[in-house]
């Protein structure tokens, strides 16, 4: 297989566009037609549909494109293998995560990663959407919630809990609740998509819709409120961790039900040829959180 044909391929998938990739790549349409049709040729199916704007992936093309990606990364590993310049990772990491989780758990690795590896290049992309991480050609995702079934490779790195919490100030002047009712009585800071809380309860899920005054699109929103005393919020282990530890908010154990148990999840798109820079940051993201 032509390694050029592919990297033509992928800086294609890239720009959407034939001519956008001929200008990238500094030679004619004419060739990128080509040198496409005869990949096309090699593979023996249609990876991408033509029209006169735009292209897009074929279901082929969708099911190639992470083995393409596999196949440019394993060419660089190589030669950075022999490189005598070259130390540690190549290349760039691409990683998504939720905002609030990744400010603060994601972002700090970044210095470190970059230090000790001087060929590496890092986008973190923060953001609250499920991203499609074979289309957007993400390295790394990393999820919080529950997880679906797919077929992406999930790898856990921490537990996560939910946690019920709110500030000593709340407390002491709305009292403490006890049980999974006294919720509907007391101030309930949520996130805007989420409107019942989950919980566990004789081994099985069980929820409750909240209401309350306040309610963000975003885990930095409800944080800062709940440590401010508006109201009591349900967030997960990692996101009030900081803020339990120091006392400015404190977890409120239910007698008649327990906490869900998530986890940190890191989704990958393929384990083939794992690049050593996406190792390397689940390894980091795994030391951080112990």
């Amino acid at each position: 297989m032509n390694l050029h044909d592919v990297r033509l391929f992928l800086t294609i998938t890239e720009t959407s566009s034939l001519t956008q990739a001929a200008r990238r790549l500094d030679i004619s349409p004419m060739a990128v037609s080509r040198r496409l049709a005869a990949l096309e040729k090699m593979l023996g199916a249609r990876l991408l549909q033509r029209t006169t704007r735009s292209v897009s992936l074929t279901q082929e093309g969708s099911e190639f494109l992470p083995y393409a990606r596999a196949l440019i990364e394993a060419e660089a590993g190589a030669k950075a293998l022999f490189s005598a310049e070259t130390k540690g990772a190549v290349g760039l990491l691409r990683v998504t995560a939720p905002s609030g989780f990744g400010r603060r758990n994601i972002l700090p690795l970044v210095p470190g990663l970059l230090s000790a590896n001087p060929e590496l290049r890092i986008d973190v992309q923060l953001t609250e959407d499920i991203v499609d991480i074979v289309g957007r050609g993400i390295d790394v995702a990393v999820r919080i919630a529950p997880l679906k079934d797919s077929s992406l490779i999930a790898r856990k790195i921490i537990d996560n809990p939910r946690v019920v919490c709110a500030s000593p100030a709340y407390l002491h002047q709305y009292g403490i609740p006890k049980n999974l009712n006294d919720l509907t009585t007391h101030h309930c800071l949520r996130l805007t998509n989420v409107l019942q809380w989950t919980f566990e309860a004789e081994g099985q899920s069980t929820s409750i819709s909240v209401e309350g005054r306040f309610s963000s699109s975003n885990v930095e929103g409800v944080r800062e409120l709940c440590v401010q005393g508006l109201g009591i919020a349900q967030l997960t282990l990692w996101d009030v961790k900081k803020e339990l530890n120091e006392g400015s908010l404190v977890a409120i154990e239910l007698q008649d039900v327990t906490q869900q148990n998530l986890s940190v999840w890191a989704l990958l798109p393929t384990t083939r040829h794992l690049p050593l820079r996406v190792s390397l940051f689940i390894e980091a993201l795994k030391r951080s959180l112990k």
